[in-house]
């Protein structure tokens, strides 16, 4: 068995070889057939364009040498008048018709009108007798030639046909069409096109190296005839390094470079009417190729395949071995999963501890952050008491002056000034009484849900609290809430203490300054309600920007605060689901902006 194994290695070698050239010559046999086709179908486009292009101009030239100033000029040549009609008559057909020239040639072989009389390149005055197409048609025969213009130097198909007076031909109508336009469309195309003569020579080319290039042998005759209808004007003909084989009925065309050569599939259709053919080529490197690579996939395959079964034998020599260990390995691993289940069950149960501990630390947490919220205002009322001290004095002081007032005015009489006393000693204790009730209510922990706040209520009940600290700070303050009503979803109370943080800070900044103004501005802005604080002391120093939310952190003097206004103000607001944040102006100053989300629900409702 083992040296079949051997003498099989060594011969496949040998077998994959012959399987590759024999596969690579039918592989190539079948892309030339297949790349044959195409070029066939491209080759009969190309020659029906060619032919339909010439075909939509070959009536013309007699119709027009029918036309009564056309025959009339061949018959009086020298009337200028006759001439200069004739030349804007042909010049309007040249420019309806998109055509090359169209000119009038006497008998002599003068040309006595012309489309391009006014043009560099007039023929006017050229003889054009030794031209094919002028000698058929002045025989009586409706002639075609192709060539190169002796005077323009541009290539066309020419139309000639005899200009009949009576029965006798006194002139050639000439009908040149240009076939540039449809040679540029074979340029960079996937097939090289080209036309050539029955000399061999390239007429017509997307290859401008090709043109007046002959594919055959210039021998001495070809060279004659073309010189004699002088079909080239002044080019130089000139051979093309080609060789040519006939292989299994198809042609092929080898062109030689200076260090390179190329091999081309070459197919031809012959126009009679026209006297010229049509040649497609298709490059064979590509086909080759596309065929070279068929084949190494193919044997890629075969290479694969012969893996695949030494690997499946391979295996089945390994499937007992793996059969026998598979037992052993079935128990190690029942082992290790009952082990990995116990341990997977005590630490879910240490997870399951971790939850409930971090749970009992979240909710102390909270209701840590709610004591120290409480704090901060307990604090802050604590910095406002001796200006709230003040603030009850002043009416205190007024009721006594007023009570003694009245009492001397009741004692002479007077009781209608002392009834106004009265009234005024009541007025005082009402706005004791509300400041009272404000810094109650400031100083009550909130139990209070989210909800639709009026932010003008919470403005004015804010104004009542900070009113003392802006007085003692002789600061003023501009507050601008807009012309519509404005709503937020928030808490009421921890609004009022945000605003009431905010405000006391702005008072501390502007403390000492010339400009002592704060404003306070309220706006809806794309579904949020924005409330900003502005102030124009010192700015927040680019040191402590990242540090003025932290807990405890204060820039306040000892015993002026905890540093946890700002603090307690930035969670609060981000409970209310909204964002604090603080700048500097450019003007000088900071500027705290509050972004909360509007609540219209009472607007909604009250549409619907």
């Amino acid at each position: 068995m083992k040296h079949r194994l051997v003498l099989a290695f060594l011969l496949l070698p040998l077998l994959a070889t012959m399987l590759a050239w024999k596969g690579y010559a039918v592989t190539t046999d079948s892309y030339l057939r297949e790349a044959g086709a195409q070029a066939t179908t491209a080759l009969r486009l190309a020659v029906t364009a060619l032919d339909g292009h010439l075909n939509r101009y070959q009536a013309l030239p007699a119709l027009i040498a029918d036309h009564d100033d056309v025959r009339e000029l061949v018959t009086r040549p020298r009337d200028r008048r006759l001439r200069e009609a004739v030349d804007s008559y042909l010049k309007d057909i040249n420019g309806l018709l998109q055509s090359s020239d169209i000119y009038v040639i006497t008998p002599d072989g003068n040309t006595i009108a012309a489309s391009n009389y006014d043009g560099p390149t007039s023929f006017v005055g050229q003889n054009f007798s030794y031209r094919p197409y002028f000698q058929e048609a002045l025989r009586g025969e409706q002639s075609r030639f192709y060539a190169l213009g002796t005077t323009s130097l541009k290539r066309g198909y020419f139309f000639g046909s005899p200009i009949r007076v009576g029965n006798e031909i006194r002139g050639v109508m000439v009908f040149k069409v240009d076939v540039e336009r449809i040679e540029a469309s074979w340029q960079g195309g996937e097939y090289k096109i080209f036309v050539s003569d029955p000399e061999g020579i390239v007429f017509m080319s997307g290859d401008p190296e090709w043109r007046y290039a002959s594919i055959l042998p210039l021998t001495s005759d070809r060279l004659a005839r073309t010189e004699a209808s002088r079909r080239y004007a002044d080019a130089t003909v000139h051979a093309l390094p080609v060789s040519e084989r006939v292989s299994s009925d198809r042609h092929f065309l080898t062109v030689s470079a200076e260090n390179s050569s190329r091999e081309y599939l070459m197919l031809s259709q012959r126009m009679p009417d026209a006297d010229w053919t049509v040649n497609v080529l298709v490059d064979t490197a590509s086909v080759r190729t596309q065929a070279l690579t068929t084949v190494i996939a193919a044997l890629l395959l075969l290479c694969l395949a012969g893996l695949g079964v030494a690997i499946i034998l391979q295996r089945r020599a390994r499937l007992n071995e793996r059969l026998s260990m598979q037992a052993e390995a079935q128990a190690e691993l029942e082992r290790r999963v009952d082990e990995r289940t116990a341990d997977l069950a005590r630490v879910n149960g240490q997870i399951e501890e971790e939850i409930a501990e971090r749970r009992l630390t979240e909710k102390q947490l909270r209701r840590t952050q709610a004591d120290l919220i409480q704090a901060g205002k307990l604090a802050g009322l604590g910095q406002m008491s001796a200006a709230l001290s003040h603030e009850f004095n002043q009416p205190l002081a007024a009721a006594k002056t007023y009570a003694d007032s009245a009492a001397l005015l009741i004692e002479r009489g007077r009781s209608d000034e002392a009834t106004d006393n009265i009234r005024r000693i009541s007025g005082l204790v009402d706005r004791m009484a509300a400041i009272s009730k404000h810094l109650r209510n400031f100083a009550r922990k909130p139990n209070e849900k989210l909800g639709p706040v009026p932010v003008e209520e919470v403005v004015r009940d804010t104004m009542e609290i900070v009113s003392v600290r802006l007085k003692a700070a002789a600061a003023t303050i501009d507050i601008d809430l807009g012309n519509e009503p404005l709503v937020v979803r928030a808490g009421s109370v921890r609004l009022q203490q945000v605003l009431v943080n905010i405000i006391s800070n702005a008072a501390d900044a502007v403390e000492g300054l010339d400009d002592r103004t704060i404003r306070l501005r309220a706006k809806q802005e794309d579904g949020k309600v924005v409330l900003t604080v502005s102030d124009r002391g010192p700015g927040i120093a680019p040191a402590i920007a990242e540090r003025i939310f932290d807990p405890f952190f204060s820039t306040k003097g000892v015993g002026k605060g905890l540093g946890l206004g700002l603090s307690i103000s930035y969670n609060i607001i981000k409970d209310f689901g909204g964002s604090l944040v603080a700048t500097n102006l450019a003007e000088g100053g900071a500027e705290f902006r509050i972004e909360l989300a509007a609540d219209n629900s009472n607007a909604r409702e009250a549409a619907e």
